[in-house]
């Protein structure tokens, strides 16, 4: 299969993200010692600053680390919690049914520093102040405007409709007559930024100065507690007060002790077998065992008979998705707050009985949630009855010592919420997330982390290092990687062809952002997918919604060899061609 980016092969190091300035930044560390750590922070701090309106520091960063060393992945909780005064009744009180998609009540504790200074003093090797000298160049020297961010560009007609909500020309009036702090920022002299026009956020280079100023004082006890001081600076110092402050101002929950309580928590992976691949998920806080239970129910089907891409293939793959997706919406939530069934849901017991509910001839349009506990098909018709019926980033890097990040960072996007003045970025809203449903799993509770789309993934063959791999795409990532991953293991495709191939995916889920809708039958699939396979589909009973040729996520990957010490890596074209963003992968 010939392939729209090359295979980029290297035995010494190897990122891709999002941005080619995000991946020249990860690159970097590598030529100045660092490990696949370091290049990850790296990178996703300068992701910040040139994709605002996909990620910040104001939202959220979950992680998959393997250590070579220690030879077993960590998962990194960078998920954000609830104010204690965020409570069901405050929002009731006020008319509300559902959390707002945007401003201040939204809006919780900042996680996406503490999760990536947190890793950087566990596991790199180099100081804050080395890993933020790229976002911080780019602060005070000046970033050129992209298409994506400003909204101006080429588009593709065909892809006028499905891009650009999240740019700056998009939110234009919204920018100018509600947060002028925001377009004071990003349009400047009131007019939106062209591609190639130099944006500056100084408020931003001052925050991170901030954080320098408090590692640098606290070097003499060692680099772990440098970057420890930085972080309680954030959390504990100016900068939480100042956080607090705008939060008050604008109607927003938060307060001092909300981010003084706050800590970023180091946990086990959630594991499951496919193939002799061993593939990690974060804990159900995250979608990530969304994942693992789709591939308990595929390993009972011959998928390479089927064909790939074929109409049996995706049909399979799609109803596959529906019972895992409304296992999702039933069971998962912060584990802390709710008991979430783990076991029973990814047991191969419990596979074997829904798998039984995929009907090869027709799709259903029902949402089936079942009964790990009980070990039943289905839930009864009484438990059935329940009421529940933006922006992300990517970015993976890998090391010839074997070590791998998987960090999809997200939240903090600038239409979401006004940019705070004085510290150049937006509070993340992903309290929109929870439920204000008391029988929800994921309902609201003060001190909570809601249920969050972000899912990186990190796959282990033996117990060695072999893949790390992760998308934007909110509720689609694990269908759009679990795509890729198949295409890899199950078709034999190496890592670039495996993310180029035509993707599809189901909406037939309660969508986790506000309003929580329910696009019963919904199946978009790419033109590129044959139009013999197409009509089937339709035949079947899938409501087709047939989409550009590339438009489906925005997948990136690394595999590593550890024979050869071999690491090749893979960037996803759809974004550049949808002039979205311009993703990279280099390695050497």
């Amino acid at each position: 299969m010939t392939t729209l980016y090359p295979q980029v092969m290297g035995r010494e190091a190897m990122v891709a993200t999002e941005h080619y300035l995000s991946a020249s930044a990860g690159a970097r560390m590598f030529a100045r010692g660092g490990n696949a750590i370091d290049a990850a922070v790296a990178a996703t701090l300068v992701e910040g600053v040139v994709n605002p309106h996909m990620h910040t520091i104001g939202g959220e960063a979950p992680m998959l680390i393997y250590l070579a060393g220690a030879q077993r992945v960590v998962a990194v909780n960078g998920n954000k919690t609830a104010p204690a005064r965020a409570t069901i009744d405050f929002y009731r009180s006020r008319g509300l049914d559902l959390i707002p998609a945007e401003g201040l009540l939204a809006a919780g504790v900042p996680a996406a520093f503490d999760a990536l200074a947190a890793a950087l003093a566990r596991f790199g090797s180099m100081t804050l102040a080395e890993v933020a000298a790229p976002a911080l160049a780019l602060c005070e020297d000046g970033m050129p405007m992209h298409a994506g961010l400003s909204g101006h560009g080429e588009t593709p007609k065909d892809l006028s409709g499905l891009i650009g909500m999240a740019s700056i020309r998009a939110n234009r009036r919204k920018f100018l007559d509600k947060w002028p702090t925001s377009a004071a920022l990003y349009m400047p002299g009131g007019e939106v930024p062209r591609p190639g026009d130099i944006i500056r956020n100084p408020a931003l280079s001052n925050f991170f100065h901030r954080l320098l100023d408090a590692e640098a004082a606290a070097k003499s006890r060692g680099r772990e507690a440098a970057i420890d001081a930085a972080r309680d600076r954030f959390y504990r110092g100016d900068i939480a007060r100042e956080i607090v402050k705008w939060s008050d101002a604008n109607g927003g929950l938060l307060q001092d002790s909300d981010l003084a309580g706050f800590a970023t928590k180091f946990e086990e992976s959630v594991t499951a077998d496919y193939h002799g691949v061993t593939v990690h998920k974060c804990q159900p806080w995250s979608q990530g065992p969304v994942f693992l239970q789709q591939l308990r129910l595929l390993e009972g089907f011959d998928l390479r008979a089927m064909g790939h891409n074929s109409a049996d293939y995706i049909h399979c793959l799609v109803e596959a998705a529906k019972l895992a997706f409304a296992d999702r919406e039933a069971y998962y939530a912060d584990p802390e707050f709710t008991q979430v069934p783990l076991e029973g849901l990814l047991s191969r017991k419990y596979a074997d009985l829904r798998r039984a509910l995929i009907d090869p001839a027709r799709a259903s349009m029902d949402l089936r949630p079942g009964d790990p506990l009980a070990m039943r098909a289905l839930l009864d018709e009484k438990a059935q009855a329940r009421s529940w019926g933006r922006g992300t980033i990517h970015v993976t890097a890998a090391d010839g010592r074997g070590n791998m990040v998987a960090c999809t960072a997200s939240g903090g996007w600038i239409p979401s919420s006004p940019v705070i003045d004085s510290l150049g970025f937006p509070l993340g809203t992903r309290l929109q997330t929870f439920h204000l449903d008391d029988r929800h799993p994921n309902a609201l509770r003060p001190g909570k982390r809601p249920r969050t789309t972000l899912t990186p993934s990190i796959a282990t063959r033996a117990g060695a290092p072999f893949l790390s791999f992760g998308t934007p795409g909110g509720d689609q990532q694990d269908q759009w990687t679990l795509q890729f991953f198949l295409n890899l293991v199950d078709f034999g495709m190496d890592v670039q062809e495996a993310i180029e191939a035509p993707r599809f995916s189901t909406a037939h889920y309660v969508n986790t952002f506000y309003p929580h809708n329910f696009n019963q039958g919904v199946l978009r699939i790419e033109e590129r997918v044959d139009e013999k396979v197409r009509t089937d589909l339709a035949n079947r009973g899938h409501r087709l919604e047939v989409r550009p040729p590339w438009c489906e996520g925005h997948v990136l990957a690394i595999r590593f060899d550890p024979a050869g010490r071999l690491l090749t890596g893979g960037a996803d074209p759809r974004g550049q061609l949808a002039v979205v963003m311009a993703a990279q992968a280099i390695g050497w």
